[in-house]
């Protein structure tokens, strides 16, 4: 749009399922909704049909300037900077408490920008809710030690909060993504301003309003809707941003972290790409490890960084297997995420079906096996079957590279040494699964898998108390559990000379 043409700060929609609501539009800074600088827009489209549903701010390098003022005013000279621990978390309990009460609003507003299933969606929202409230507990337990040195001295050190932090997410969890990094953030005593996915800004938005009723103090939280190149890059060098945490690319969090390293050497913390294994052993239990593979990689439309795109599966099982998980994976019903019969919706945009239909013709052309999919579903939006291919050799770049989709890659192994060896052999190291009945197996798997976590007869097991993140090229820090406090505080060392 022009940056002249006028624009409504909010606007009544009305979702597929009937739902009606008042969306913001604007951008969230110092506790309200307001116009970008520059007064520029973009479109939002809705993947179930591809067709443009509204328009909302966009926010450039002025606007991301202005947010962090009032990020930095609040942190040092606004009410949060007297806020006591305990206040902090029962203002996360309370925004806890408001996403209950507007569940349905949330994941419907989820379903229709993003194109996710609506159930999967409520499962979401429900997960905020545990992330909100486990890290209200910690506010108020986050404390140093003291340290004995010698007679003469007092000696203690204090976990402080690290300032303004820029946060930069995805579009495939919009609001999981969201508050997984401000709650956290808030529980330490931070400030921030967060930039959402260009393709899914609504749920975030909505999320604003609901930071509002809480009663954050103004300036705690901003929610800039924009673009990676402009909004995105200028958090990433802003001179008083003091730590980014982004959720992306491997090649974007390389761009980050240069430019972390040509501002003020602000820290980060990075959860990237993954192209994990998912192992099924002889001994495993065929019809279990076959629900958790089918969950594994077509969950929420393939789009998860976490997805077990590369199955392998012992030798002597390895035609039972794939027959199952065909059968399975053919019972997967495509439709309007607002349908109950629906089990996978659309992909985000038609950008990425592109891209996803371009793995499927690679897989084709270097000589893998196309066992199920492969195609379109419907005539409008952008719908992918859930796509198998079997005999997969290592080389193939379906089985290196991360497809983002309901895509997967199926090889044989041999024993348990080439099942480690070949779950190893990529640059990633987000996630992996391991099938089996023997606690041995299991062990081996998991000291030897090099992968941020390891998981034992189940797939994506998360909860607020785990933490979450990768090796190698899948980045580093940790989301959730204790562990990510340590990214959002630092550690300041008093000593007292007494003699």
């Amino acid at each position: 749009m022009p940056a002249s043409a006028p624009l409504s700060l909010s606007q009544k929609f009305k979702l597929p399922n009937g739902l009606e609501y008042e969306q913001p539009l604007g951008l969230f800074i110092n506790g309200e909704f307001v116009p970008g600088k520059e007064r520029k827009t973009f479109e939002v489209v809705n993947p179930t049909t591809g067709k443009v549903v509204g328009e909302v701010h966009e926010a450039t390098a002025a606007d991301v300037d202005i947010a962090v003022d009032a990020a930095e005013a609040a942190f040092y000279d606004g009410s949060w900077s007297r806020m006591s621990s305990g206040e902090r978390g029962h203002l996360l309990l309370k925004l806890a408490d408001l996403l209950e009460e507007n569940m349905t609003t949330l994941a419907s507003i989820e379903s229709f920008d993003n194109g996710k299933v609506f159930q999967q969606a409520k499962g979401d929202v429900y997960s905020c809710m545990g992330f909100l409230r486990y890290y209200g507990g910690w506010a108020d337990k986050i404390h140093g030690k003291v340290i004995e040195t010698s007679p003469g001295s007092f000696n203690f050190t204090k976990q402080e909060p690290i300032g303004v932090c820029g946060m930069i997410i995805p579009w495939n969890f919009p609001l999981l993504n969201c508050l997984i990094k401000i709650a956290p953030a808030i529980a330490c005593g931070n400030t921030l301003v967060l930039k959402t996915a260009d393709r899914t800004p609504l749920s975030a938005l909505y999320a604003a309003r609901l930071c509002q009723e809480a009663g954050f103090p103004p300036g705690v939280i901003n929610i800039l809707s924009g673009f990676g190149k402009t909004a995105g890059a200028a958090i990433a060098s802003h001179m008083k941003i003091q730590k980014v945490s982004f959720t992306g690319s491997t090649v974007v969090g390389r761009q980050i972290m240069k430019a972390a390293a040509e501002s003020n050497l602000k820290k980060i913390s990075l959860e990237l790409g993954g192209k994990s294994p998912h192992i099924i052993c002889k001994d495993a239990d065929i019809g279990r490890a076959v629900e958790w593979v089918n969950a594994g990689i077509f969950y929420n439309s393939g789009q998860c960084c976490s997805a077990g795109s590369r199955i392998y599966v012992q030798a002597s099982i390895y035609d039972k297997v794939v027959e199952a998980f065909k059968k399975r994976a053919q019972a997967i019903v495509l439709g309007n995420p607002f349908d109950e019969a629906s089990s996978q919706g659309p992909q985000v945009s038609e950008a990425q079906y592109n891209r996803v239909m371009s793995y499927i013709e690679l897989g084709k052309s270097e000589g893998a096996r196309l066992e199920i999919g492969g195609e379109r579903h419907g005539s409008e939006g952008y719908f992918i079957k859930p796509t198998v291919f079997s005999n997969v050799t290592e080389d193939m770049r379906i089985m290196q590279e991360e497809i983002f989709g309901p895509v997967c890659a199926i090889s044989k192994f041999k024993d348990v040494e080439d099942a480690i060896g070949k779950g190893n052999a990529t640059k990633y190291g987000l996630a992996s699964a391991v099938h089996t009945r023997s606690l041995n197996t299991a062990m081996e798997f998991s000291n030897k898998l090099r992968a941020g976590s390891v998981w034992i007869n189940c797939y994506n097991a998360f909860n607020p108390a785990l933490p979450f993140g990768g090796y190698g090229e899948s980045g580093f820090g940790r989301e959730l559990g204790k562990a990510s406090l340590d990214d959002y505080t630092q550690t300041k060392t008093v000593s007292i000379n007494l003699s």
